[in-house]
C-alpha cells in the first residue's frame, strides 16, 4: 500500500475546515500535519519566505506578490475567509469626516499596505468615490509578508512602542482599517450603511471579495499531479460536515444560499477584481489572472 503523503499545513481553525485539520475528514493519499500558529497572518510571511509549509493559508494579495517575485507557490481555489469590507473603514465617532470624498489628503491606518482588505478598500475608493490611493498617507505597522517588496513613498511605519488604535482615538490618524481592539461606541464606518453600500455593489460588480486562500508549493504539484484535486475534495467535505456556520454566512442576505463558495469558476470575478486593483495600486508589476495565480 502506498504511503500516505504528510503535508506540512497552516490554516487557521475555521468552522469549514475544521474537519480536515483535525483529521476527522480524512483522504487515504494524505496526511495534515498541522501546526498551530496563533496569528495565521505570521504563517503567510513564512510561507513566503521560508517555505515553512507544504500547504499554507495565505492573503491573495501575498499570493499574487509571492508569484511576482518567482515565490514557488501556487494557489488552490478554496477560500477560507472572506467577506465585505465597507465597514471596516472606520473613523473616530465624533471626527469631522462627512464620508470617503473627504478623505483625501487624510491619514489612514492599515496593519500593512499589502494587506488584502485595504487593498479591496482602495479599490472602493477609487471607483465608487474618486478618492485616489495616492492623496492619502497611509500610516502602517509592517511590512509587505513578500520581503523583496518596497511600499510606495505614500506609506509611513509607525514607531516602535506606537499603536494604530491608539493613534485613531488619539487623532494621530484620520481613519483606519480592520484596526483590532476598537469598541463599537468609539468608531463608526465612514462609508454610510455599509452593508447597503456593500449589497449594491455586489449587484454591481459581481464580486464577493476574498481574502484568504491556500496555497500549496509548486513542486509537490509537479510530483504529484493529483493532489491539487484531492485537497480539493477534502475541503468541500470539510465544510460540508461543518457543525457551525462559519462568519461568513452574515453575508448570505448578499450572495445567496452559498456564502463560501469554493472553485476558481465561482470565485473569478472576485480574484479578478482583486488582483486588478494590486496591480493598480502598484503591490505587482501587472494585472495577473486568475489562472496565472491558482492551479487550475
Amino acid at each position: 500500500m502506498t504511503k500516505a503523503l504528510v503535508l506540512r499545513t497552516a490554516v487557521a481553525p475555521y468552522p469549514h475546515v475544521q474537519a480536515a485539520r483535525s483529521g476527522a475528514i480524512a483522504s487515504p493519499l494524505l496526511r495534515l500535519e498541522v501546526e498551530d500558529v496563533p496569528n495565521i497572518t505570521r504563517a503567510f510571511r513564512r510561507m513566503v519566505r521560508t517555505l515553512d509549509f507544504d500547504l499554507c493559508e495565505i492573503a491573495l494579495t501575498t499570493l499574487a506578490q509571492a508569484i511576482a517575485y518567482g515565490k514557488p507557490v501556487i494557489g488552490l481555489p478554496v477560500v477560507v475567509m472572506r467577506g465585505f469590507h465597507h465597514g471596516a473603514l472606520v473613523c473616530p465617532t465624533g471626527s469631522a469626516l462627512r464620508g470617503p470624498a473627504d478623505l483625501r489628503g487624510k491619514r489612514i491606518g492599515v496593519r500593512a499596505y499589502s494587506q488584502t482588505t485595504g487593498v479591496w478598500l482602495r479599490g472602493i475608493l477609487r471607483d465608487d468615490y474618486g478618492v485616489d490611493h495616492r492623496d492619502i498617507t497611509w500610516v502602517t505597522e509592517e511590512d509587505a509578508h513578500v520581503a523583496e517588496y518596497s511600499d510606495p513613498p505614500n506609506v509611513q511605519r509607525i514607531g516602535a512602542g506606537q499603536n494604530l488604535t491608539a493613534m485613531l482615538l488619539g487623532g494621530e490618524i484620520d481613519a483606519g482599517i480592520a484596526l483590532a481592539g476598537l469598541d463599537a461606541t468609539q468608531v463608526r464606518p465612514v462609508i454610510a450603511d455599509p452593508e447597503t453600500a456593500a449589497a449594491e455593489w455586489y449587484r454591481r460588480t459581481g464580486a464577493y471579495p476574498v481574502n484568504h486562500v491556500l496555497c500549496l508549493k509548486t513542486s509537490l504539484v509537479q510530483q504529484h499531479g493529483w493532489l491539487p484535486e484531492e485537497l480539493f475534495r477534502l475541503f468541500i467535505a470539510s465544510r460540508v460536515s461543518a457543525a457551525e456556520k462559519s462568519a461568513e454566512a452574515r453575508w448570505a442576505s448578499i450572495v445567496g444560499s452559498d456564502p463560501l463558495p469554493y472553485g476558481l469558476g465561482a470565485n473569478h470575478a472576485a480574484i479578478a477584481l482583486c488582483l486588478a486593483y494590486a496591480a493598480e495600486q502598484g503591490l505587482v508589476p501587472r494585472v495577473y489572472a486568475p489562472e496565472e495565480v491558482f492551479v487550475v
